[in-house]
């Protein structure tokens, strides 16, 4: 078996009752659950745990998320699971930052919750979107939406499936042409905001400040790299989770472990096994039951 990579999926994969078996079960998930909700002052279990509409509005879902993937690792790790690269999308890179030891989980909670206040806050509800384009490669979705001065693409996910972010109605427009110039189908998503589009730069710049304030070091794992504008730019700019995946399996990684709810990632990466004609392992594990079949598929 080659290298390990923890991967930690972005907002979008949340959903209610996430993490909480594993808090139920385990002494070192609790504690992080206490630790984030004495951080950020919210009653984490409750959004993360009862039934609630909060947990789906980017300024509670940010820190529910990184919450309770970073429960899930912690649990993972004291059963002797390691690894020996970490990567995430978009929020996911928090989780992974705290991963490789370069920030403190403490303070990621914290800048997390101030990252989904200011997105949630720089582009008013209704006026930003998201589609998610199938079927077509990136040249031809960029040279179709060179006219639309308020969309980019936003997420590079895996062969035939780019998402664009911008204005609303831009969104829409461009939506409708890439349908016309060949893509498979143009699905404009449910979310609350223009993420990764350079609508957010203003959210961005607030985060820098909040940033500043906190310590991140060198990686433990993966490689160093100048960590803190990244996550200021991340906001307002694509995220490369295609490229990031090619990149770990250049450098070895053949098994990736999903850690949080969903299976957005192992679906992707899937799709990027095919692409590249490799065989990847992808593990799920959201449970208890996810961990103990993890630590015994790597005895």
């Amino acid at each position: 078996m080659g290298k390990i990579a923890f991967v930690f999926p972005g907002q979008g994969a949340q959903v209610v009752g996430m993490g909480q078996n594993v808090y139920e079960n385990s002494a070192v998930a609790k504690d992080v659950f206490e630790q984030a909700s004495k951080a950020v002052d919210l009653d984490l279990k409750a959004l993360c745990f009862e039934e609630n509409n909060d947990i789906n509005i980017t300024e509670f879902t940010q820190v529910c998320l990184l919450t309770t993937s970073v429960a899930i690792m912690e649990e993972l790790k004291t059963r002797g699971v390691k690894a020996d690269v970490a990567a995430g999308l978009s929020l996911g890179e928090y989780c992974a930052l705290v991963a490789a030891g370069s920030m403190n989980f403490v303070d990621a909670a914290k800048a997390v919750r101030k990252r989904g206040i200011f997105m949630q806050e720089e582009v008013p509800a209704g006026k930003g979107g998201m589609a998610a384009i199938l079927g077509m490669d990136a040249a031809e979705i960029d040279k179709n939406i060179e006219e639309f001065d308020k969309v980019q693409v936003a997420n590079y996910n895996c062969p035939g499936q780019i998402v664009i972010s911008g204005e609303t109605e831009q969104v829409k427009q461009a939506a409708d042409k890439l349908k016309e110039a060949g893509a498979k189908r143009a699905v404009l998503l449910n979310v609350s905001g223009p993420f990764h589009s350079s609508l957010l730069t203003g959210a961005g710049e607030k985060l820098e400040a909040v940033l500043k304030e906190l310590t991140i070091e060198k990686p433990h794992i993966t490689e160093q790299a100048d960590i803190m504008p990244r996550l200021v730019s991340q906001v307002s700019h694509s995220v490369r989770w295609q490229q990031s995946v090619e990149k770990m399996v250049e450098n070895g990684v053949d098994t990736f472990i999903e850690i949080g709810p969903g299976r957005t990632l192992a679906g992707f990466n899937k799709k990027i096994a095919k692409a590249i004609g490799k065989e990847l392992t992808t593990y799920n594990v959201a449970t208890m039951e996810d961990i103990d079949k993890v630590v015994e598929a790597l005895k």
